[in-house]
């Protein structure tokens, strides 16, 4: 624990580091996984490289307060690309820890539209790891200034991001 004006250990600035490398890593794989159709969460034929629509099998089945919304988009052509899309920005930016804080933006904001999604919840009246990624990404933010194992310093160098912090 860190008492009240101690310097925050480096143990805590990797921890946070290797959270985000650890969320970098299930962005990326549900990317790769979805486009290529590895096994796991995405059979090769419903691959998106195969013809096959990454939006469609989480969403054709919502059952929730929001199903139609989410249904009525299951399969559109702009949603898959911006799934996909968003998919691989958010979790290259978090394993590079550049770009972090629009990562955890948008990564929150997708992960907030997953969770609608899956309401009803099972397991837990409120609570799913969905929320508890959004809860990580805000966590990481709170430590860019301190970042560890990222291309950060390097990164905010440069002139357009040193001068825009919101790209940080």
């Amino acid at each position: 624990m860190v008492e009240s004006g101690q310097k925050t250990s480096s143990a805590v600035w990797y921890s946070l580091a290797t959270a985000r490398i650890l969320l970098g890593l299930v962005f990326t794989w549900a990317f790769f996984d979805k486009l290529f159709g590895w096994g796991l969460a995405t059979s090769a034929e419903k691959a998106w490289i195969n013809g096959g629509s990454p939006t469609t099998g989480y969403l054709k089945n919502v059952e929730g307060p929001f199903a139609d919304m989410f249904t009525a988009i299951a399969g559109q052509s702009w949603a898959d690309w911006l799934f996909m899309a968003g998919l691989l920005g958010i979790g290259v930016a978090l394993l590079l820890g550049i770009g972090v804080r629009i990562a955890a933006t948008t990564g929150s904001l997708l992960l907030f539209f997953m969770w609608m999604a899956s309401l009803p919840l099972s397991n837990h009246p409120f609570v799913d790891d969905h929320l508890v990624y959004i809860a990580v990404l805000v966590t990481i933010c709170f430590g860019l200034s301190q970042q560890r194992l990222s291309l950060a310093k390097w990164w905010q160098k440069l002139p357009i991001v040193h001068s825009s912090t919101w790209l940080w």
